[in-house]
């Protein structure tokens, strides 16, 4: 296993971080039943294999993963480092305590090493978190009684800010989405590598995208790659900003394949690198022929989220990632993706009066809907 600097921290940390958010369940009696011994023997083999940063938070695995990663790593805990996160509700210093307590024993730790302000964005921490008395306040209270070790910030903002956020001195490693089909967050990893922030990347695979099988993937770089989860996590190592990718595993299959590719050290050649920025570039090129993303299009008049659905078109067209495009346009209309699908489309033509490119939207829905809905 490869191991690089973690910023400033002082911390040397493996390249693949296991990620507790999809560990091994059965559906059972109308809810997830997670198999704990199946995790512990995962993250067990994974340390094994040289991981030595594990990342949880207190709702994955329906509240279960913390629990879980807490035993699983009880009798290595001093030679591993974990991340967990605090969601911050409000400005009250009180939450932010509650929060570090309840994970704490929950993981049944005396410490955590790094330990996450959770999906903020700038106006979050002008408002919130900088209050006097406080979360960040309250984490440097935290941070000089031994309960963390490192204040961090998980990213989900508008790209631009998370540079800002490196840049106010107050964390010390940043966790932000990043794949070869997320992209926008590339400067926002150098400026807090200038700055002596440790990175590391969530979705390395793009959430799923980029784990289905796609011959059109797997042929950015020449000579092909023995699959596409290699090429990605190849792609992100590549990056000298990146100190780790985060995975989430839930098959030891995985663990064993994700740590071969993080043993090898093999990341892309210049010359693989530049062909796979070509072959993004064309491919933008092409999938902005049917949208650019630009979302003057919204809000339709019948809740149709337009900008998903032509996204998600453009996974099957540009990039033969059909499985994955069908079974999230499935899910739009779930609390965790608003707005409907192209069937609710009633043609009024409201949206190719406001679209800049003049796009026979109408027609993309009806197809999009054909394609991925079946409809």
């Amino acid at each position: 296993m490869l191991y690089r600097k973690f910023g400033n921290t002082g911390v040397d940390i493996s390249v693949l971080g296991f990620g507790a958010m999809r560990l091994p369940s059965v559906h059972k009696d109308g809810k997830n039943v997670f198999d704990y011994e199946e995790s512990a023997r995962m993250m067990l083999r994974a340390y094994e294999l040289g991981v030595n940063y594990f990342d949880t938070a207190p709702l994955y695995c329906d509240c279960e993963s913390e629990t879980i990663v807490g035993r699983a790593l009880k009798s290595i805990r001093d030679k591993v480092y974990v991340s967990t996160k605090y969601s911050v509700r409000s400005a009250l210093g009180s939450d932010f305590r509650q929060g570090l307590e309840a994970s704490l024993k929950k993981l049944d730790m005396e410490y955590i090493d790094f330990y996450h302000l959770w999906g903020i964005n700038w106006e979050t921490y002008e408002n919130r978190l900088t209050a006097p008395g406080g979360p960040l306040e309250e984490a440097r209270k935290a941070k000089e009684e031994g309960l963390i070790r490192h204040i961090s910030f998980s990213f989900h903002d508008k790209a631009e800010n998370m540079g800002r956020l490196a840049e106010t001195g107050q964390f010390e490693t940043v966790l932000a989405q990043y794949n070869l089909l997320d992209r926008s967050h590339e400067e926002g990893f150098a400026r807090a590598h200038a700055r002596g922030l440790g990175t590391v990347v969530m979705g390395p695979v793009g959430g799923g995208r980029l784990g289905v099988p796609s011959e059109k993937i797997r042929s950015l770089i020449p000579g092909g790659a023995r699959s596409n989860p290699e090429l990605a996590l190849r792609f992100v190592l590549s990056n000298p900003h990146v100190s780790c990718a985060l995975s989430g595993m839930s098959t030891m299959e995985q663990v064993e394949e994700n740590c071969r590719v993080a043993d090898r050290g093999d990341a892309l050649s210049a010359e693989e690198l530049e062909a796979v920025n070509a072959a993004v570039r064309e491919n933008k090129k092409l999938a902005d022929l049917y949208c650019t993303g630009c979302k003057y299009c919204m809000p339709c008049p019948q809740e149709v989220n337009i900008a998903v659905c032509f996204q998600l078109m453009n996974y099957h067209r540009v990039y033969e990632i059909t499985d994955y495009a069908r079974a999230e346009y499935k899910n739009i209309g779930m609390p965790w993706m608003a707005g409907k699908n192209a069937s609710f489309c009633n043609e009024c033509g409201v949206c190719e009066t406001k679209c800049p490119q003049k796009l026979a939207i109408r027609d993309q829905l009806r197809e999009t809907d054909k394609v991925l809905g079946g409809g």
